[in-house]
C-alpha cells in the first residue's frame, strides 16, 4: 500500500484516528491566504508532540523567506516541512544547514505543461515534490485544500520526468477515484484532506472514520 498523508488535522483525536486508519503522515496546516483547515501554530506543536514514532508530522507553511520558515519550523516542532508558496531556490541550502534531519516537501500546483518544468527545476532541492490543485497567481492565492482534481496526465508526466525522486499526489482524492489516480499517475504517496471529511454540523469538516476506512480499502 502506498504511504498516505491525511491533511488538515485539527486536534489530537483526529491525529489518532488518522494513524489508526493507516496514515503514515499527518498534515498540519498553518495560516493560509485561503482554503479550509488552518489551525494556530501552538495547536500544531501540541498535535505534533502527541504523534507516535515513525509517523511524519508535516507543517504546511505559506511563508516565503528563509528567516520566516526557520522561525516557523522552530515554533511548531514538526519533523517534515511542506512549502506551499514561492520559495527561493537558494534558500533550501540554508534550511538543510539549520535543520539537517528535516524532510522538505514542496508543492507544485499543476496548472498546465509549465508545471512539468517547474517540478523538474525544483526536484534536486527537496526530498519530494507534491502535486496539488491550486493557483498561486490568483488575486487571493489558492495554495491547496480545494478538494478538486487536476490533469492527472500532466502529473503522470511529472512522475516519469522526476524518477526516481518521490512524487506525492494530492488534489481531490476520494475513495471512489483513488484507484484510478494511482493507476494513471503512479505516485510514490498520496495526500488528501476533504475527501475523508464530512460536515460536522457546526460549519466545519470533521474527519470521517467511515470515509477513512473506505479510502484505505480502495488502496488495498
Amino acid at each position: 500500500m502506498l504511504p498516505v498523508k491525511i491533511c488538515c488535522i485539527q486536534d489530537e483525536d483526529e491525529a489518532a484516528l488518522a494513524v489508526s486508519a493507516g496514515a503514515t503522515a499527518l498534515g498540519l496546516v498553518s495560516a493560509m491566504p485561503s482554503g479550509w483547515g488552518p489551525i494556530p501554530d501552538d495547536r500544531i506543536r501540541a498535535i505534533a508532540a502527541s504523534v507516535p514514532p515513525f509517523i511524519a508530522t508535516v507543517l504546511l507553511s505559506s511563508r516565503t523567506t528563509v528567516p520566516e520558515v526557520i522561525e516557523h519550523v522552530d515554533a511548531t516542532g514538526c519533523n517534515t516541512l511542506q512549502l506551499v508558496d514561492d520559495f527561493p531556490i537558494e534558500g533550501y541550502d540554508f534550511l538543510r544547514e539549520r535543520f539537517p534531519h528535516l524532510k522538505i516537501l514542496k508543492a507544485v500546483h499543476v496548472i498546465d505543461e509549465s508545471s512539468i518544468s517547474a517540478a523538474r527545476d525544483l526536484a534536486p532541492h527537496v526530498d519530494a515534490v507534491l502535486l496539488d490543485t491550486g493557483n498561486p497567481h490568483a488575486d487571493v492565492k489558492v495554495l491547496g485544500g480545494t478538494g478538486m482534481t487536476h490533469d492527472w496526465g500532466i502529473s503522470a508526466r511529472i512522475v516519469e520526468a522526476l524518477a526516481p525522486k518521490p512524487v506525492i499526489l494530492a488534489g481531490g482524492l476520494k475513495p471512489h477515484n483513488v484507484a484510478e489516480a494511482v493507476e494513471r499517475v503512479r505516485p510514490f504517496a498520496l495526500d488528501l484532506c476533504t475527501g475523508v471529511r464530512s460536515d460536522d454540523g457546526a460549519g466545519g469538516k470533521a474527519l470521517d472514520a467511515d470515509k477513512l476506512r473506505a479510502f484505505f480499502a480502495a488502496l488495498s
